[in-house]
Order: C-alpha cells, then sequence, then structure tokens
C-alpha cells in the first residue's frame, strides 16, 4: 500500500513536469495541506535513509503532498475570483491606485516574488472561506518579503511582533524565529485576521485592527457612537492615525490592480495555479549549507522559502519542516540516500560566565573568533552576556549528538558592548563620608560596593577602607568641597598677613638697632 502511493506521488510530478514548459518546471511544485488537516504522510523508502548511527532507523524525510484539484485558469483568476469584501472608495484610495500604477516594476518585482507564496495562502484562505483579497495583504505588510524587519520589530511576510507573534504560538529563540516562517505565519495571521472578523463582522475593520491593534479600533467605535456617528472605515478615518487611515485604502488599491490590471497598464506576470513547493518533516540537525546542496537548490532560493532559520544550522524536531520545490525534494531525497557523513558540523554553548570572552570560546572549539562572530551574527566589539546560546564548530572528538529540543527552545541571544578591564582600588572612609557619597564620587553603585565588600548593609565607619572596581585612568581623587577651599584661603590669607607683620617687626627691630650704634 506504501509503494502504491509513492508511486502514485512519483507518476503525478513526472506528468505535471510533462505537460509544463520546462523553463516553469521549477515553479509548478506541491506545497504542504491546508493548515488544521492532517496530510498523508509518506515515508521514503528505509534503503533511501542515511546511516542508522545517524538516523537511529527513523523515518527521517517525509513528504507531505498537498490534495488539490487542478484548474485551467492561473492563479491570479483564481484569485479575483474569490474577491469578497466590499470595495471602499475614497481620496486615499484613488491616491495610493495611481501611486501603484505608476510603478510597474515594483508591481512587477513584488508578484515575482509573491509567486512563491501566493499558492499556500490562497489555499488556505479557501478552505478557511476567507475573502481572497487577504492573500494580498502581505504586498502591503512586507512586499512579500518574509525576511523583512521594521522598526517596530515587526517580522517575516505579515509581520507580526514579538508579542503577538507569541500570542499565536510563533517560536521566537536565538536559532529561529517563526514570524518569518512562511506556512507557520501564514496561519497566524490568518487565525488573527479571523478573531477580529469575528470581533467587529467587518472585513476593513478588521484590517485596521490588525494594523492598529483591536483595543484602538474598539476605542474608536466607542467615540464615534457617543458621538452619533457611523462606525464604518470611512466614518472611523478621522480618529485613526495615518498609517491605519491609509492602510486599507492601500490593499483596495492593489486589489483594483489585480482585478483590472490592463486598465492600469500593468502586466502581471504569470503565476501558475499550482503548488510551488513541498514540506519536509525534518528530525535531525543539519547543516543549511548542506541541505541547499543535496537539494541542488541555490542558496539564495532555499532562504527565500526557508527564512526563519537564524542560524546556518536547521535544528531538528518533530515540529521542524523544510520547504523546496517538488523536483529539487526529490534531488534532495536521492542525494540523502547517498550521503554517508554527519549532516551537521555545529553544536550548542551556553555562555555561563559574566565575562566570558569570545576569543576563549573560540579557541575552546579550537576555531576563530570570527566564525563564532558569523555564525551567531555578534558585531565587532560586542560579546555575548551571560545566559546566551552559542552556536559553536562541533569537535571532531565529540560524539555526535544532535542540539536537544529544550536548548533551543529557551536559547537567547543576548549582546552587550565590551567594557574595559577594571582597576581594583581601596578607599579610605572620610569622617563625612557616606556610602552614598562614595558611591557619586566614584560613578560605582551600592549594591557595588555591596557586592565587592561582602556587606550587608549601607553604613560605614570613618576609617573603613572599601575596595573598589573602577575604570583605569577614571578613578577620581576625593574631591575637597568648596567649604575646605574657602578655609583653606582664609588660612592662606591669615598667615601671608602674620608673615608681613612679623616682617615689619623684625624691619622696626633692625633700624632701633642701627640707631642705638
Amino acid at each position: 500500500m506504501r509503494q502504491t502511493r509513492i508511486d502514485q506521488f512519483i507518476c503525478a510530478v513526472l506528468i505535471s513536469c510533462l505537460l509544463t514548459p520546462w523553463h516553469l518546471a521549477a515553479a509548478n511544485d506541491l506545497t504542504i495541506p491546508p493548515s488544521g488537516q492532517q496530510p498523508e504522510r509518506i515515508e521514503l523508502p528505509r534503503d533511501l535513509l542515511p546511516p542508522g548511527d545517524l538516523f537511529n532507523n527513523e523515518a527521517d524525510y517525509v513528504f507531505q503532498p498537498e490534495d488539490m484539484e487542478m484548474q485551467n485558469f492561473d492563479l491570479w483568476d483564481r484569485i479575483r475570483k474569490g474577491f469578497a469584501i466590499p470595495d471602499l472608495n475614497n481620496p486615499l484610495v484613488a491616491t495610493h491606485t495611481t501611486w501603484y500604477s505608476a510603478r510597474p516594476e515594483y508591481i512587477q518585482r513584488t508578484t515575482q516574488r509573491a509567486s512563491r507564496y501566493l499558492f499556500h495562502v490562497v489555499q488556505e484562505l479557501e478552505k478557511r472561506q476567507m475573502p481572497t483579497e487577504l492573500a494580498l495583504l502581505p504586498f502591503i505588510e512586507s512586499a512579500f518579503n518574509p525576511q523583512a524587519y521594521s522598526t517596530a520589530k515587526a517580522a517575516g511576510m505579515w509581520q507580526f511582533i514579538p508579542s503577538t507573534g507569541r500570542d499565536f504560538n510563533l517560536k521566537q529563540n536565538a536559532f529561529r524565529d517563526e514570524r518569518r516562517d512562511v506556512v507557520a505565519s501564514t496561519h497566524a495571521a490568518l487565525d488573527y485576521l479571523q478573531k477580529l472578523y469575528r470581533m467587529f463582522g467587518d472585513w476593513q475593520l478588521a484590517l485596521a485592527a490588525y494594523n492598529w491593534g483591536e483595543g484602538s479600533v474598539s476605542r474608536a467605535i466607542a467615540k464615534a457612537e457617543a458621538a452619533g456617528r457611523a462606525t464604518d472605515f470611512n466614518s472611523l478615518s478621522d480618529y485613526m492615525p495615518s498609517e491605519t487611515r491609509n492602510y486599507y485604502p492601500k490593499l483596495q488599491a492593489v486589489k483594483n490592480i489585480i482585478a483590472t490590471p490592463m486598465q492600469y497598464g500593468i502586466r502581471l506576470p504569470v503565476v501558475e495555479n499550482q503548488p510551488y513547493f513541498v514540506s519536509i518533516n525534518k528530525t535531525r540537525d543539519i547543516d543549511i549549507k548542506l541541505a541547499a546542496q543535496l537539494a541542488e537548490l541555490p542558496m539564495e532560493e532555499f532562504k527565500a522559502l526557508n527564512p526563519q532559520f537564524n542560524r546556518p544550522v536547521i535544528t531538528g524536531s518533530n515540529s521542524t519542516n523544510i520547504l523546496l520545490p517538488a523536483l529539487n525534494a526529490q534531488k534532495f531525497k536521492e542525494n540523502l540516500g547517498k550521503w554517508t557523513h554527519a549532516l551537521s558540523s555545529w553544536t550548542a554553548h551556553k555562555v555561563i560566565a559574566a565575562r566570558e570572552r569570545i576569543e576563549t570560546i573560540a579557541a575552546k572549539f579550537k576555531t576563530t573568533p570570527q566564525v563564532i562572530r558569523e555564525a551567531n551574527s555578534i558585531p565587532p566589539n560586542m560579546h555575548a552576556k551571560a545566559g546566551s546560546t552559542l552556536l559553536v564548530p562541533r569537535l571532531e572528538s565529540t560524539t555526535y549528538k544532535d542540539i536537544a529540543d529544550d536548548v533551543v527552545d529557551n536559547s537567547v541571544l543576548k549582546v552587550e558592548a565590551y567594557a574595559p578591564e577594571l582597576k581594583q582600588i581601596t578607599v579610605k572612609v572620610g569622617k563625612k563620608d557616606t556610602m552614598t557619597s562614595i558611591a557619586k564620587r566614584h560613578k560605582v553603585t551600592l549594591a557595588q560596593i555591596r557586592e565587592w565588600n561582602g556587606l550587608k548593609t549601607d553604613k560605614v565607619l570613618m576609617g573603613q577602607e572599601l575596595k573598589l572596581e573602577v575604570k583605569p585612568g577614571k578613578e577620581k581623587p576625593e574631591k575637597t568641597t568648596e567649604k575646605v577651599k574657602e578655609k583653606i584661603k582664609v588660612k592662606e590669607k591669615k598667615d601671608s598677613k602674620s608673615s608681613s607683620k612679623a616682617g615689619n617687626k623684625t624691619s622696626e627691630t633692625k633700624r632701633s638697632k642701627r640707631q642705638e650704634r
């Protein structure tokens, strides 16, 4: 039964290739199944799996072909047929339609980039019975760039900020950021949009909330109702910030162009109404470079389909998937069967010491600081703070072992600038000194003084010696107060006058003695 399914799948791929021009073959591939459905899992034949000591005889790679009905029209037609949100007409829509239509090169670049992902998004929308113009939303959010990162720390094709991403189960750790995962982020974005639609009962307001937040839209509705105004998108625009006021009009403008591109002098690239990629379950670690090599896929294309991986290694787990065009997935399977070496050359190292330097870590793992920095995206003159998990080369003497799931899931990377080595000095407590005055004078904290001297309180005694750590050349001598300076000046004046009087008396005595003579 299993072999029959594999034969059926291979036949389907071959027929698709025969019916497709060779230059479009790479685009006419299979994708993963729709969210919420359990796909048929076709295990690779055991004779094509790598050696057992590396894979423990597991079916490491599993194809998940998508069940779909092929249509004769292209994907743009399919999208147009699913338009379901009422059109918005206002001056902002006209402005943005003019802006986009005046930039055909931009439209061309963005739609070509979108061609990798559109089929999957459209299929997900149809499975959920959602309007297909929502497939164009990444056009506004990220120009369909899954590597996009905003100043507000929003990431990925759907531009999730960290907190909202976590709300929708998008993992974010040192090894991967699922906000950039094409499949996971699409699933999360559609979940979020459905939630917003249930809240507001209006897709235009749901989209405003996607941009502005549901709380902000709810407050705007309350204000409008209190003022006796309508609560549709146009009526609420006066309460919205500029970005949100323009947000849906931009989507409407793109929708207008996609609906009738020739009217605006735009020629859309052909996007086949077929899946672009397959999903392969990955349960063992593998270097990204090796994965692309085995798939015979350029690194740029591999990363475009798998942008969620932050490091040079893909850490395997039951939930890890990589995306490949179907023909490349077949090559990957064949090349993997012939591979007899380790799949990953990396392991993890947790920084424990507060001042553990990159140079020290590099020496420990017999590599260079530059390799450590590049693998972990650590800028020059920065170091990893304690608690950070770093990717480091696997030593030949180390037993082959994947990075543990809990290490990956809890991994973080926090960096800070290198601080200069501190110099230890000893300060004697003066008569009027307090720990606060000493801390302020030497630019340290009370907590640091307590830690350096093993103190439990902030009380100090005159004559007590305290150890401090300060920057070389930066320790400041005890400052003389203004009152002390004034006393010194007064004393100098008195000394000067006394000296002058004494001098005058001496002169008078000499004169008197001369006269007596």
